[in-house]
């Protein structure tokens, strides 16, 4: 199975590039601190040996534990580099590394079974609030004049990931506290659902009572966009209510002082 998860893995390096960039004032030089470094390196040198010295039958499993090694070397380059201090400033930024890692494929199958169940609830959710006449079974729904299916294919996977990283990076850019943080992007995750239901009922409605074309036409294949914007101005009102009380950029901290 194709994993479309991973179509943003080449854009995270530079994001996270950036982010560290951005916070270039919060990293020292010092001495290197390679006790640190082991705790990641160890790790990651073992990881790699597995996959040189087994023979993995899912070929996706043996891919993100690759990728998986080389953020753990990365970041624990980082950490002999500049120390644990640094570390710990820019946490963000390294942890954001783990995007790269691509999901295995049980893994992603269960994510998108998951995505598959939270937008099919949602759909009938909207299909009985335009009391619309509909039977289901599953992930197949059953209306007048014809039947549809909320297949693997119709998940939101893409379009999912790429809503979560954008509520990382406006909650680690927007708020202060943690529990805001978490919220934001707590509700980015719902929102996730949300967009993807509205779409599957969309879609259908417009299949169902103008032309059933829509089900294969240009907004079904292209219109993933339409409806990610739809998920963004759904969080809109949650981003204006949190950021109240918030300056416009969080304050840094004061860099502790060095003998």
């Amino acid at each position: 199975m194709k994993n479309d998860s991973s179509s943003h893995i080449l854009l995270i390096p530079f994001i996270a590039t950036w982010l560290i960039y951005l916070d270039r004032k919060k990293i020292v030089s010092r001495p290197l601190d390679l006790a640190a470094a082991a705790w990641l390196a160890v790790p990651a040198a073992v990881l790699s040996a597995v996959v040189i010295g087994r023979s993995f039958a899912d070929t996706s499993i043996s891919l993100a534990a690759s990728i998986l090694a080389l953020v753990l070397f990365l970041v624990g380059g980082f950490v002999a580099l500049f120390g644990r201090r640094s570390a710990r400033r820019v946490r963000f930024s390294l942890a954001f590394l783990l995007f790269m890692v691509p999901f295995p494929e049980p893994l992603l199958n269960r994510v998108i079974y998951l995505l598959q169940a939270g937008s099919a609830a949602v759909a009938e959710t909207l299909f009985d609030w335009a009391r619309v006449p509909v039977l289901r079974e599953g992930f197949v729904f059953y209306l007048p004049k014809m039947s549809i299916e909320v297949a693997q294919e119709c998940s939101g996977i893409r379009s999912s990931m790429a809503l979560l990283i954008l509520a990382l990076l406006v909650a680690h850019f927007s708020f202060i506290k943690f529990w805001k943080k978490a919220l934001f992007v707590c509700l980015g995750l719902l929102m996730m659902l949300v967009k993807n239901g509205v779409r599957i009922a969309t879609l259908t409605l417009l299949a169902n009572y103008v032309d059933p074309g829509f089900l294969y036409g240009r907004l079904h294949r292209e219109g993933g966009v339409v409806f990610f914007l739809i998920g963004l101005a759904l969080l809109w009102p949650v981003y204006w209510w949190l950021r109240r009380g918030e300056q416009s950029f969080p304050p840094r901290r004061p860099e502790a002082s060095r003998s």
